[in-house]
């Protein structure tokens, strides 16, 4: 059913299986990408409202293991959000990219804005590098273009755990979870601590938080060719990020010529669902700047 405050929407899947939504008939489409987890109902209870309230057509698709499945339908954004901050893709960002290519051209976009968070965000530049021609621009949201000490650290531990074959309880996981994706200032919120504490803690005892099961491949030093990207690009980081800190963000525009960078101040790794608002008037201000392309190309339901 569609509406005011829900527009209408249609599904489908890609050749080689990957299911998609198209959400509005706006005349320009916009691409979500998801991060690690890879399901596009991260995005749905703050991004695609504000984005087809705007006038945007917004695809988001699913690409991480098992978001397809039982279990997924009527969650809420926050509760997608939590999934994808606990589960993780199998596949790195240059399968990402693959895949979102393969979406590109099933739905016979035009050069369109894509907005990548995270593993998205990676797969995006990697797509930048590779296809070009297929964006418009690009938002990198807590993204980086090489490792550093702590994600080294947090990927030898994850890997570790998965060689163990051990899972830490429900209780604790949805502890450190909640400490390395949520800002200072949200935990120090009891209320608004004890509902994410829940939601996370849901996801680890329903075994969405499988993180510890399929560590990401080690990321390479990438700076260097991201000189090579003449795409429109700002790159968003959230200033009290631990899985992607803001500064690494910030090298990543430096290295783009033409980028631009902004912080966003309050929010941990799941800023765009912290503070949505803050977010999507970035989201949308950015797009303001695009050369709009001739809807008349895109062929999406």
């Amino acid at each position: 059913m569609s509406g005011p405050g829900n527009p209408p929407r249609a599904t489908g899947r890609t050749p080689s299986g990957t299911p998609y939504t198209v959400h509005g008939t706006g005349p320009h489409p916009v691409v979500l990408i998801a991060g690690a987890g890879g399901t596009g109902r991260i995005w749905e209870h703050h991004q695609v409202p504000a984005l087809t309230a705007a006038g945007y057509q917004v695809i988001t698709f699913d690409h991480g293991p098992g978001t397809a499945g039982p279990g997924t339908a009527g969650q809420t954004g926050v509760q997608a959000g939590v999934r994808a901050a606990c589960g993780a893709d199998a596949a790195g960002p240059e399968a990402l990219a693959a895949r979102t290519v393969e979406l590109l051209a099933a739905l016979g976009l035009p050069p369109c804005p894509l907005i990548g968070h995270s593993l998205g965000a990676l797969a995006v530049q990697e797509l930048l590098l590779t296809d070009a021609h297929r964006v418009s621009g690009a938002l990198l949201a807590a993204t980086r273009g090489r490792s550093d000490v702590l994600a080294e650290a947090l990927s030898r531990a994850e890997t570790a755990a998965a060689y163990a074959g051990t899972r830490p309880p429900p209780a604790y996981e949805a502890f450190v979870r909640l400490v390395l994706n949520l800002s200072p200032r949200t935990l120090a919120d009891e209320g608004a601590a004890a509902e994410w504490l829940d939601l996370f803690e849901l996801a680890a005892l329903t075994g969405e938080s499988a993180a510890a099961d399929r560590p990401l491949p080690p990321l390479g030093h990438r700076l260097a060719d991201y000189g090579r990207i003449r795409v429109p690009v700002l790159v968003v980081g959230f200033t009290d990020d631990v899985l992607a800190p803001a500064p690494l963000g910030r090298e990543v525009a430096a290295a783009m010529p033409g980028a631009r960078y902004a912080a966003l101040a309050d929010a941990g790794h799941l800023g765009f669902l912290e503070r949505p608002d803050a977010f999507n008037a970035l989201l949308l201000d950015f797009l303001t700047t695009l050369a709009p392309t001739d809807p008349g190309v895109s062929h999406a339901p």
